[in-house]
């Protein structure tokens, strides 16, 4: 009887046993294979598997430890790391709000666009968060801002570091997925930057309908002044105008360009001509500076010579580690490392790099890569067992009776992925919940590199969900918890209180929320920016073939001239055994495109 009851209940079970684990508070890795492992040796004194079955795991296991793309996970860690603690966060941050501190919300919108960069390189979100919580927040409480408008915008802005490529979490959800980084960093391309967009969308509405909520700077705080008390914001309009242009005129030639250079049959992609272009366009302003300094020339202010040198060398390095990728001259592990020895360099320049800065970054890279490495070899073992179980036709059959196909499909799931999203992180979410949902997800016929997206949107909200979002848990780290004296103005200043840490985050939370909604609702957004590949039918198979030479024409089918001639059929020697590589060429384009 117990028995019959674990045979037709064992994967529930096994997940029940899962959670328990995890529940005890027992490390996620280690729970995962002890439930695997468990679970795969009840299965086997049931009777549910062959006892041999776990002697195919040893190569799994070495199957995790031999791919290559996991190897982009430490060299972007390393890279962000190394950019974060030489200083990066608190240039970018004094130098774009004093961009946007004359206008109304203008640190704000200086938080989102810096996290956002911040976001493109270090790929971090507690690297993001803390960084701007130190240097930003004081001066938000400073000058006036609604503490829930400060909060929100440092650890929304953070959160970032899930969606925009090079992201830690597209890198492990492409894995996951059994599809190309390069693939999904081009479907997040556009859906990450509209985000960013919605984000400064908000906080202009703030500045207009609840202008005491996001006050401009006053001119004492604008310290990057010209002798004749000019700002220098026109002589930096001008600069961004003849760059935007060398960007605008490059984008126009790139595909001719590229299509000579490289000899390609298909237009270039939206997304590399974009990259390109604000590529070339940041060069250009960094050259015209250099020049514009060296040669004393006077004609650029210092704001526009401060932000040239501040925001464009991490702007060309995290563009040319895209580029690469986007123009198929680098695999994304091989832009990581580029990435990596780029931000050495930078902090060389800057004079920053110190042995205890290389020793602190290589220190958390391998704690962070190991923590991956862990997770996924404990997932692995438990989705052995799973799927030695026929877990996956036990998901689907979760999934059988949710109406609306693949959009109701979508609204389960991700309404599933926002509540664990709550109480678990996005890399356990990865490892355990993907990996489960994709075969339910290929069967519906769902674009695996959308579905993608719109998971790494959803995951975005985990960092914002009490009660463990781990965004508000690094802001509250490094708010101030009790009242103080400002060392600049000398007034007093309130701390902040984890309640205004919580409402801040709310309606960043709708905002994502409404960007995978978009997102479902409009699938061109990821799957437009994508090079499918050109699309042949058979005849134009055969036609390209011709024309590089000789004629592959399929020779006439015997068996028609048996069918016509009964006799020839009895006097017809054996068919022979060689097979046709045109023939298998047609089947196998014919299997494909029934796929």
């Amino acid at each position: 009887m117990l028995a019959t009851f674990l045979t037709q209940n064992f994967v529930p079970l096994l997940f029940g046993g899962l959670l328990l684990l995890l529940l005890t508070g027992f490390p996620v890795a280690f729970a995962l294979a002890a439930a695997g492992m468990g679970f795969g040796w009840l299965g086997i004194e049931l009777g549910l598997f062959p006892s041999v079955l776990f002697q195919a795991l040893p190569l799994r296991i070495f199957g995790i430890m031999q791919n290559d793309t996991l190897l982009a996970i430490p060299f972007f860690t390393f890279m962000g790391i190394i950019l974060q603690k030489s200083g990066m966060a608190e240039d970018l941050l004094e130098t774009v709000g004093q961009i946007f501190g004359p206008v109304r919300g203008g640190v704000a919108i200086a938080v989102i666009l810096v996290g956002a960069l911040l976001a493109a390189t270090t790929g971090v979100v507690a690297a993001a968060v803390i960084s701007m919580g130190l240097i930003s927040l004081p001066i938000m409480l400073r000058y006036g801002y609604s503490r829930v408008l400060a909060t929100g915008a440092i650890t929304a802005s953070g959160t970032l570091a899930q969606a925009i490529p090079p992201s830690l979490v597209l890198i492990v959800l492409a894995d996951q997925l059994g599809r190309s980084v390069g693939d999904l960093y081009a479907g997040a391309l556009l859906p990450g930057f509209m985000l960013v967009g919605l984000y400064i969308l908000f906080v202009v509405a703030i500045a207009i309908f609840l202008p005491k909520w996001a006050p401009a700077l006053p001119p004492e705080a604008r310290i990057y002044r010209e002798p004749n008390g000019n700002s220098g914001h026109k002589s930096l309009l001008v600069l961004l105008l003849i760059c935007a242009a060398v960007g605008f005129g490059w984008a126009q030639v790139h595909d001719t360009l590229m299509t000579r250079w490289l000899e390609r049959s298909m237009p270039s992609p939206r997304d590399e001509i974009v990259i390109l272009s604000m590529t070339l366009a940041s060069l250009t302003a960094l050259v015209l500076s250099i020049l514009n300094r060296i040669a004393r020339l006077g004609l650029l202010s210092r704001l526009a010579e401060q932000v040239t040198f501040v925001l464009m060398p991490p702007l060309i390095l995290i563009f040319l580690v895209l580029g690469t990728i986007f123009l198929g001259v680098a695999t994304p592990t091989e832009g990581g490392a580029m990435g990596a020895v780029g931000a050495l360099v930078l902090a060389m320049i800057k004079k920053r790099l110190s042995w205890t800065l290389m020793q602190e970054a290589m220190d958390n890279t391998a704690r962070l890569a190991s923590f991956v490495l862990f997770i996924l070899i404990g997932s692995t073992v438990f989705s052995f067992t799973f799927n030695a179980a026929d877990g996956h036709f036990w998901v689907e059959h979760l999934f059988d009776k949710v109406p609306g196909g693949q959009i109701g499909f979508l609204l389960v799931v991700n309404l599933l992925i926002f509540i664990l999203g709550m109480f678990i992180d996005f890399f356990e979410i990865a490892f355990i919940v993907v990996p489960l949902l994709v075969p339910v997800a290929e069967k519906m016929g769902i674009d695996m590199i959308w579905f993608g997206v719109i998971i790494a949107m959803n995951l975005q909200t985990s960092f914002l969900t009490p009660p463990f979002g781990f965004a508000l848990f690094y802001l509250r780290s490094v708010a101030p918890r009790k009242d103080y004296k400002d060392r600049v103005t000398g007034a007093p200043i309130r701390a902040v209180s984890t309640t205004e840490i919580y409402k801040g985050s709310i309606a960043f939370i709708f905002i994502q929320l409404a960007m995978v909604g978009i997102i479902m609702a409009n699938p061109g957004l990821v799957t437009g920016n994508i090079d499918h590949g050109e699309a042949m039918s058979e005849e134009d198979v055969l036609q390209r073939l011709n024309s590089m030479g000789g004629d592959l024409t399929p020779p006439p089918d015997p068996s028609l001239d048996a069918a016509s001639d009964p006799a020839a059929d009895m006097d017809a020697p054996a068919a022979s055994e060689e097979v046709d590589p045109l023939k298998a060429l047609q089947d196998s384009m014919a299997g494909e495109k029934k796929n």
